[in-house]
């Protein structure tokens, strides 16, 4: 989901039984195992209201798991608020967290946080490991390691994984004179994502009207920092986004993407961008398994056959979440036993079917749904094999506290400053590093 992280449709406040009182939450998410056999106090028929907070297309609405949920536990009510600007939903939820109130039941916590939950704020979060039917055997391995603690305890239950495509428009890449086949598209930048800029300059060169190349230089960053062994931070957690081969790899690219003029200059995840997809203003979208849910919703109907799904340059990792249950909240047992049938293999086969968030478990990438899936919308693309195929090659890096804090300030401050106002990359540069500065305290 993500979104700083995976997009997130904007600010939705809602309940899963469609009832329509306010919910006073700051970020939500949430997710656990079957829970029909909870011996909570919900397990007795008391009535309770769950609360869930997250910061995107998490898909647990979309594909009726919070109904299904309800109908198996008639005493449970779930009620679920959605952000979009994932920095604001983390900010406020340390704030909470800090002050041990206005928590939600579940919170979900996207990977470039995720070091930080678990080191200074490990104690705020419930232990999972003791749920009973989670196993962190259940998830990919390096997945349910970034969420365990030095003290051994599992405070986040994986939702997805984003390993890397290219989702690309066949009508845009025709009118420009470019290959459609999928597997000649993924020729043109295989191996090296410098390719991937001399393709967006050949279509540039006979682009239709109006169009570019690509959505987002800070997409293409975060595309290409994702392949890199070393990005923001080393194996200890030592803070080393300035003198990172990894980082100054991703960001001469993204230099080079925006002074070639083949970026829209978008931010991504904002409205601009969102109506961007509908006019056709770009060819293409860097684009993690939980992308193409994005693309579909935005795109609509007439994008609908229009967009397809090829190899990326190098085989990487964007985003993915995790589920947590804060020890401040109301129901522990319960939420928790949520988050569980939530990221239970079978629940993760069901999002991923409708809006493309990629299993993180093991026996969910081995669903039948999965392997099989197809996506008309992007031309009956093999998605289920693509995204699958492409997790069994992520190699992650090593996270730390500020991940998320520098990702944000290096997309939405440093890059977006160079494509908006075309301001030195040097000066650029400057300012994100004492941006850091000032946020990180280092």
């Amino acid at each position: 989901m993500r979104t700083t992280s995976r997009p997130r449709r904007a600010a939705v406040l809602a309940t899963a039984a469609l009832a329509t009182s306010a919910l006073l939450l700051t970020a939500c998410s949430s997710g656990t195992k079957s829970g029909s056999d909870s011996n909570s106090s919900a397990a007795g028929g008391e009535k309770i209201t769950l609360t869930v907070g997250d910061f995107g297309t998490f898909g647990y609405k979309e594909a009726g798991l919070y109904d299904e949920y309800m109908a198996a536990h008639p005493n449970i009510t779930i009620k679920y608020e959605t952000t979009q600007d994932g920095q604001k939903y983390w900010d406020a939820l340390t704030t909470h967290l800090a002050s041990n109130s206005g928590l939600a039941d579940i919170q979900a916590v996207e990977v470039g946080y995720i070091a930080q939950a678990t080191n200074t704020l490990g104690d705020k979060f419930t232990d999972l490991s003791k749920v009973e039917g989670v196993n962190a055997g259940n998830w990919l391995p390096w997945k349910s390691k970034q969420a365990t603690t030095a003290k051994g305890s599992l405070i986040g239950l994986g939702t997805d994984i984003g390993p890397m495509a290219i989702c690309y428009r066949t009508d845009l890449f025709q009118q420009a004179g470019l290959p459609t086949d999928r597997a000649e598209v993924a020729k043109l930048w295989q191996g090296d994502w410098s390719k991937f800029v001399e393709a967006g300059k050949t279509y540039q060169a006979k682009a239709p009207a109006g169009t570019f190349f690509t959505d987002s230089a800070s997409g293409l960053f975060n595309a290409a920092l994702s392949a890199q062994a070393e990005q923001y931070s080393d194996a200890s957690g030592k803070l080393v986004y300035k003198d990172s081969p990894g980082v100054k790899k991703a960001w001469d690219l993204a230099v080079s993407a925006s002074q070639a003029k083949i970026s829209a200059g978008l931010r991504q995840f904002q409205d601009p961008w969102n109506a961007a997809f509908a006019n056709a203003k770009f060819a293409t979208v860097v684009c993690p398994s939980w992308m193409t849910g994005i693309i579909s919703k935005y795109s609509g109907d007439s994008g609908k056959g229009k967009w397809d799904v090829a190899a990326p340059p190098v085989a990487s990792n964007w985003g993915g979440a995790f589920l947590t249950v804060p020890k401040a909240g109301k129901h522990q047992k319960e939420a928790a036993a949520l988050a569980a049938w939530l990221t239970a293999p079978e629940q993760q086969a069901k999002v991923f079917t409708k809006v493309g968030n990629l299993p993180s478990t093991v026996g969910g990438l081995q669903q039948p749904a999965v392997q099989s899936a197809k996506q008309e919308y992007f031309n009956n693309a093999p998605t289920g094999q693509i995204f699958a195929a492409a997790a069994q090659s992520i190699t992650p890096s090593p996270i730390g506290e500020q991940d998320g804090n520098v990702k944000t300030i290096l997309t939405d401050n440093g890059i977006l400053d160079i494509e908006e106002h075309g301001t030195d990359p040097a000066k650029a540069w400057a300012n994100v590093v004492k941006l850091v500065d000032d946020k990180t305290g280092h």
